[in-house]
C-alpha cells in the first residue's frame, strides 16, 4: 500500500508540476536580486515541512506534518543526504535544537528526543509537558521557542466548531515551560498562531492569520498578561496560574469598532504592531525571523521576514518602537515559492531555508510540499528601506540615492488610510477608506531619505503609501512601490497631522451581477435547484456540473469551510476563468468592497463572500449558448484549484 501510495503521488506532483502556474512577472524582477533554489527531496520521502533547525554540526533537521523528523546532511548541496531520526509522532508542527537534542511541539505535548548511542536516530522520546487534546482538527501545537535562560514558549491553536474555541485547557494561549517541565501560561487571545519570535531585546511576537475576531493578518507584541484579540481562551482564567481575570463576556461580540479603538476600553488588549492587509499581503501569516546576517542578505540587517502560506510568499517588515509601543511598515518581498510557506529558517551560508506544506491548506505554489533556499546574488534592489513615523508624517529611508526631481514631487506619493473591525464574524472589510495627501516634501542632500508631511494621518489606521513613478538617481524603478504602516503611536505622543474631513469608504457597493433575489420574470420559479458546498483543502464538493441552456436554475452555495468563499460563474474557456482569477488578485483595497469579483465582462453572475457556516443563493439564466463555462472561487489564492467546470448542454 505504501508504495502504492508513494507512485500515485509522485504521478500527482509530474502532473502537477506540468499544470504549473507560469512564474509571475514580479517573481521575474525579484529573481534578479534573489534566487529561489530548489532543496532536492528523495521521492520517498513526503516532506511536508512542519519545524527547521540546524544542528551544531550544521546538518538540517526537519520535522513533518507526519510525525517524522528528519536530519539532512549537506542541505546546501545539489545531492543532501536524508535520514529519518524520529516518526511515530503526532503531527510536529515545530523543531529546535539544543544540548545535543532536539525539542518540538506534537498536538498534546513537548517532546525532547535524544540519541544516546550516536547511530543518528532517536533512542529516548522524553515527554517534558502535556497539555490536554480535544480530538478536533484544529488543535494545532507550535514551538518550541528557546529563551535566554532555557525555558520554552509554545503556542496552542483553537479548536474550530464554525467558530474558533478552546475546547479543552490552554487552548488560545503562549505558555512558557521550564527543562524540567514547570509550566507558566504567559498570554491568550491567540486563534491560529503558527508563527512567533524572539526579539535581541527579548520581546517576542506572534503572528496571526484571519478568522473570527480577526480581520486580517497581523503581528502582535506579547507581553505576560497580554490578551490578543480572540476571547475564547479567556475561558481558563479563573485558574490561578493565569495572568489575566478578563472574561469572555467582557468583550462586545459586535462593538463596531476598531481593535485599536477597542483596547481603549480594555487595557489588557494589544493593537498589532503590524497589520498584513488581508489578500494584497497574503492570506495565511505564517513564520517570521529577523535577518542576522549582518547585511549579507541585503540591506535589511535587523528587519524581519515574515511568511505566508496561502499565498506562497514572504514579506518585509522594519519595525521600530515609539512611545514604548511596536509598530511599522510591511512591504512585499520575494514571491513565487513552490509550495505553502510555514518556516524559515537562517542556513549557515547566509541562505534562508523556506520549509513548506499545502495539504488541506491549499497555496498559489502548487505543489504539495517543499523545501527551498532563497539566496542573494550580492546584487540591492532599489527599495524603501524603511519607513517611520513622525508626528505630522514619515521618514523614508531608500537602498539607493532617489531622482530628486521625482523624489520633491508632491505628486509621487498617494497616502491612503484604512481599518479593520474587531469583532467575532469572520475576518473584516476594509472599513473606514480615506485619501491622505502629501503636502509638503523635503529630499535629503545625498538622495537617499524623504521627510514626507502628510494631511489625514490616523492612529489606530493602516497608512498604504504608494510611490508607482518615483525612480531612483541610476533610473530604475521600486521593485516593490508600496508600503503599509501601522500608526499606533507618534513621536512626542500627539498627532500634529491636519485632518481631512471626507465621506466613509464605499462599504455597500452595488453588483449587477450578485443576483442573490430571483428575478421578477422567473413567475414560475426556476427550473432547476441546486447546492454546492465545499470540502477540505479549498475545493468545492463537486467538480462537474451539467445545465441546459436557456434554463433558469437557483445555485445555493453553502460554506461549510473554516474560511471565507465566494462563487463565481464565468464565461466559456479556461483562459476567461484564469484572467478572472488573476484580476482578483489585484483588486487591492476595493477588493472586499467588490466581494473580490473583478468588473468583468467574463463574469456572469457571483455571491458575495459567503461566511463559514453561512450560504447565500443567487439565480443564473444559462447561455443560449453550449460549451464548457466555469465556477470558481476568486478569493485572492483559491482560484487555480477551487474550481467547477460547468458543462452547458
Amino acid at each position: 500500500m505504501q508504495t502504492l501510495y508513494r507512485t500515485l503521488f509522485f504521478i500527482f506532483l509530474v502532473v502537477t508540476a506540468q499544470l504549473g502556474i507560469a512564474q509571475s512577472d514580479m517573481a521575474k524582477k525579484e529573481a534578479q536580486f534573489y534566487s529561489i533554489v530548489d532543496v532536492p527531496i528523495p521521492k520517498d520521502v513526503v516532506l511536508e515541512v512542519g519545524g527547521m533547525t540546524l544542528t551544531d554540526d550544521d546538518k538540517l533537521g526537519v520535522s513533518t506534518r507526519r510525525g517524522e523528523v528528519w536530519v539532512i546532511d549537506k542541505p546546501y548541496s545539489k545531492s543532501p543526504s536524508y535520514k529519518r531520526f524520529a516518526s511515530g509522532m503526532h503531527e510536529v508542527l515545530g523543531l529546535n535544537y539544543r544540548d545535543n537534542s532536539f525539542y518540538l511541539a506534537q498536538r498534546g505535548e513537548l517532546t525532547k528526543l535524544e540519541d544516546k548511542d550516536n547511530d543518528g536516530e532517536a533512542d529516548v522520546y522524553k515527554t517534558i509537558y502535556t497539555w490536554p487534546l480535544s480530538g478536533n482538527y484544529h488543535d494545532y501545537s507550535y514551538g518550541p521557542k528557546f529563551m535566554d535562560n532555557g525555558d520554552m514558549l509554545v503556542t496552542l491553536n483553537l479548536s474550530w466548531i464554525g467558530h474558533g474555541a478552546s475546547l479543552v485547557k490552554w487552548r488560545g494561549w503562549m505558555l512558557k515551560i521550564t527543562p524540567k517541565g514547570e509550566m507558566t501560561p504567559i498570554a491568550t487571545g491567540l486563534r491560529s498562531p503558527s508563527g512567533f519570535v524572539i526579539n535581541d531585546a527579548g520581546d517576542v511576537f506572534y503572528s496571526e492569520n484571519q478568522g473570527d475576531w480577526v480581520g486580517s493578518g497581523r503581528i502582535t507584541h506579547l507581553e505576560k498578561g497580554t490578551f490578543a484579540g480572540n476571547p475564547e481562551g479567556l475561558v481558563w482564567t479563573d485558574d490561578p496560574k493565569s495572568p489575566l481575570k478578563l472574561k469572555k463576556d467582557d468583550i462586545e461580540e459586535q462593538s463596531g469598532l476598531s481593535l485599536y479603538e477597542y483596547a481603549k476600553k480594555v487595557p489588557e488588549l494589544r493593537a498589532p504592531a503590524i497589520w498584513l492587509p488581508h489578500t494584497i499581503l497574503g492570506i495565511s501569516t505564517s513564520d517570521m525571523i529577523y535577518d542576522t546576517t549582518k547585511g549579507n542578505f541585503g540591506p535589511f540587517e535587523g528587519q524581519m521576514f515574515v511568511g505566508d502560506q496561502g499565498h506562497s510568499k514572504i514579506m518585509r517588515v522594519y519595525m521600530e518602537k515609539v512611545n514604548g509601543v511596536y509598530q511599522g511598515a510591511v512591504f512585499p518581498f520575494v514571491e513565487g515559492f513552490s509550495s505553502g510557506i510555514l518556516r524559515m529558517l537562517w542556513g549557515s551560508d547566509n541562505s534562508m531555508f523556506v520549509g513548506m506544506t499545502s495539504r488541506g491548506w491549499s497555496s498559489t505554489g502548487r505543489k504539495m510540499f517543499g523545501l527551498q533556499r532563497l539566496v542573494w546574488n550580492g546584487k540591492v534592489p532599489f527599495e524603501i528601506k524603511t519607513m517611520k513615523a513622525e508626528d505630522d508624517g514619515f521618514l523614508l529611508e531608500f537602498t539607493k540615492p532617489i531622482d530628486k526631481k521625482l523624489g520633491a514631487d508632491l505628486a509621487s506619493y498617494n497616502v491612503t488610510t484604512f481599518n479593520y473591525l474587531y469583532h467575532n464574524t469572520y475576518g473584516s472589510p476594509i472599513v473606514d477608506q480615506q485619501k491622505g495627501e502629501v503636502t509638503q516634501v523635503k529630499v535629503s542632500d545625498d538622495g537617499r531619505s524623504v521627510k514626507l508631511t502628510v494631511k489625514g494621518m490616523r492612529l489606530g489606521f493602516i497608512h498604504q503609501l504608494k510611490l508607482p513613478d518615483l525612480k531612483a538617481k541610476s533610473g530604475e524603478k521600486l521593485l516593490h512601490d508600496t508600503g503599509y504602516y501601522t500608526l499606533n503611536e507618534v513621536p512626542g505622543g500627539t498627532l500634529k497631522s491636519e485632518p481631512i474631513e471626507t465621506n466613509a469608504g464605499k462599504n455597500g457597493v452595488k453588483q449587477p451581477k450578485r443576483v442573490n433575489e430571483m428575478p421578477l420574470l422567473w413567475v414560475n420559479g426556476p427550473t432547476e435547484k441546486i447546492v454546492i458546498s465545499t470540502k477540505p483543502g479549498l475545493k468545492y464538493d463537486i467538480e462537474e456540473l451539467k445545465l441546459k441552456r436557456r434554463s433558469r436554475v437557483a445555485i445555493t452555495f453553502k460554506n461549510n469551510d473554516d474560511m471565507l468563499h465566494n462563487l463565481v460563474i464565468t464565461d466559456r474557456g479556461e483562459a476567461s476563468v484564469n484572467e478572472v482569477g488573476d484580476k482578483a488578485l489585484h483588486l487591492g483595497l476595493d477588493g472586499a468592497d467588490l466581494n473580490y469579483v473583478p468588473d468583468s465582462e467574463l463574469v456572469l453572475v457571483h455571491t458575495g463572500i459567503v461566511q463559514p457556516e453561512s450560504e447565500e443563493t443567487i439565480y443564473f439564466d444559462v447561455p443560449n449558448t453550449a460549451g464548457e463555462y466555469w465556477i470558481v472561487c476568486t478569493f485572492p489564492g483559491h482560484s487555480a484549484s477551487m474550481r467547477i467546470k460547468l458543462i452547458v448542454e
